[in-house]
């Protein structure tokens, strides 16, 4: 079972990064690229009737994880408590920006509130980049010091950097160069998803420059995975032993390719939604080759002392695995139901929608 409920796990987290993801995206396209106040409207207008049920998925994540995997919940929860706060923070100023922006008609508040939801967007990105990369990398798993371990084999926790903002020393940080490298990747990801999900949404002025915008970024997020993948064999020896092992697992990161390198043609689609879906299967690739060259691990241990946190040694007991098994069904089959809704409701353009208008 507890595999059952690891699938389930990951694929709600993927669908979260895709469709909070184009949130992400969305504003950083309103902080750098929306000069006028039509494109503004046009930028918020394609996520406004989506965003806070994306976020929902978030919220699920979360629930799953408590209850499939409670030590891992536990663990982490404490152990990246700093950057929990600051990503709750940026979530709530995101909100707030959208939903406050509209209802007072002053240039000077719409721009405090621009910028509000742009910035805490571009460090989501950042932040959730950044994450991925810690759990990539591995923790210092029961604290270990000069190879005694000074705390529980499941408990760690990380200041926001260390002096040496190396990946690879003892007392490790939140963000160092490796996984402030995957937060760029992050950024520039997003920052694309989002563009093609305004493409999509909208008929402003502002796709032709986006797709002007989402050729060159392709070349700089062609980089950075190269890049990464490069030191990511640095941080972590031999990464892709399982997709070594079972070659079915190609699947992914064949997937993320065509996403990524499909995307180059992006001036020359047809139809705003092919830009989405190769990105979309970009991000999907992506995630799923972490996921794959990491199993069974869920959170590993950069020590010798304390072993990794894994599938089998943090699940919950498999009488509660099973009996959350009918719950799972009944919630999914309304979520299911839910989304078919809005999507037919909010289907085609949004541009007259006005969303935050009052």
């Amino acid at each position: 079972m507890e595999i059952f409920w690891f699938v389930v796990l990951m694929v709600m987290l993927g669908i979260y990064v895709i469709l909070d993801g184009y949130d992400f995206g969305a504003g950083i396209v309103h902080l750098f690229f929306a000069k006028t106040e039509e494109e503004k409207k046009a930028v918020t207008n394609a996520i406004g009737p989506f965003w806070d049920a994306n976020e929902v998925w978030l919220i699920a994540s979360g629930g799953v994880l408590f209850f499939a995997f409670p030590t891992l919940y536990a663990s982490a929860f404490s152990g990246f408590y700093l950057p929990l706060m600051l990503v709750l923070w940026l979530l709530i100023f995101r909100a707030v920006g959208l939903e406050l922006r509209g209802q007072v008609h002053h240039s000077m508040w719409e721009a405090i509130w621009d910028k509000a939801f742009g910035i805490a967007s571009l460090l989501l990105a950042l932040f959730f980049g950044a994450a991925l990369g810690n759990v990539v990398r591995g923790v210092n798993l029961g604290m270990v010091k000069n190879g005694v371990s000074t705390q529980e084999a499941h408990y760690f926790f990380l200041p926001l950097w260390n002096p040496t903002f190396d990946p690879l020393a003892e007392q490790q940080g939140i963000i160092d160069w490796f996984t402030l490298l995957l937060g760029l990747v992050a950024v520039v990801t997003l920052t694309i998803h989002g563009a093609n999900w305004v493409i999509l949404k909208t008929s402003t002025t502002l796709n032709q420059r986006l797709k002007k915008v989402i050729f060159k970024l392709n070349f700089v997020l062609l980089a950075l995975v190269v890049t990464s993948a490069c030191l990511w064999h640095y941080v972590k020896p031999f990464p892709l032993n399982n997709l070594q092992t079972h070659y079915w697992l190609w699947i992914f990161p064949v997937i993320g390719a065509i996403g990524l390198i499909g995307l180059f043609r992006i001036k020359t689609f047809k139809k705003d939604s092919t830009g989405f879906l190769l990105s979309s299967m970009f991000i999907f690739g992506s995630f799923a080759t972490t996921i794959a060259s990491m199993f069974p691990n869920l959170l590993p241990s950069t020590n010798g002392v304390n072993p990794s946190l894994t599938v089998q040694n943090v699940a919950a007991h498999e009488y509660g695995l099973s009996v959350g098994l009918y719950w799972f069904i009944i919630a999914a089959i309304l979520v299911v139901i839910y989304f078919i809704i809005q999507f037919r409701v909010f289907k085609g353009k949004m541009d007259d929608v006005g969303y935050g208008e009052h």
